[in-house]
């Protein structure tokens, strides 16, 4: 009973940490991007890829691993379809964020470059924002859907 309790806190706690991370990493970079200045966006990307590392792949790592075990622990099938769907729906959002990452790393790479330089960001800093930017709806969406499969686990 006490890991049950556990594993669902564990498991809300990680989703709440996904959205929470998610959200204040576009915030502060979108917030950074609009100063177009070349040694605040390097610091910001620069923090950004620090949460992403710390908070992001801890909570990707534990919600498969606290939603299978809860999934057994609570006898429900892993073929029920609102589990299916958000298993789905978290391999959608890993596709969109493996990208991203490396994006977030290619962003700070080229701030930290014009900002050394003393040059503005190059046209290539603001196509991969593009994409960065692009990016992130599908993948939040796709979180806040997983999220309410999991609190209202609808039969479909």
């Amino acid at each position: 009973m006490l890991l049950d309790i556990a594993l669902r806190w564990l498991h809300v706690i990680g989703a709440c940490v996904l959205l929470g991370t998610g959200a204040g990493i576009a915030f502060f970079m979108v917030m950074a991007h609009r100063t177009r200045d070349p040694a605040l966006i390097a610091h910001v990307a620069g923090t950004v890829v620090i949460a992403d590392v710390l908070f992001t792949a801890t909570a990707v790592v534990v919600q498969p691993v606290t939603g299978v075990w809860l999934a057994f622990r609570l006898g429900w099938d892993l073929g029920e379809p609102w589990l299916v769907l958000s298993i789905a729906l978290y391999v959608f959002v890993g596709l969109f964020w493996l990208p991203v990452v490396w994006i977030q790393l290619q962003l700070r790479a080229m701030a930290r470059q014009a900002a050394e330089r003393r040059t503005p960001m190059p046209d290539r800093y603001f196509r991969l924002y593009r994409i960065w930017f692009a990016c992130g709806f599908p993948a939040f969406l796709a979180v806040l859907a997983i999220v309410w499969l999991m609190l209202a686990r609808p039969s479909l």
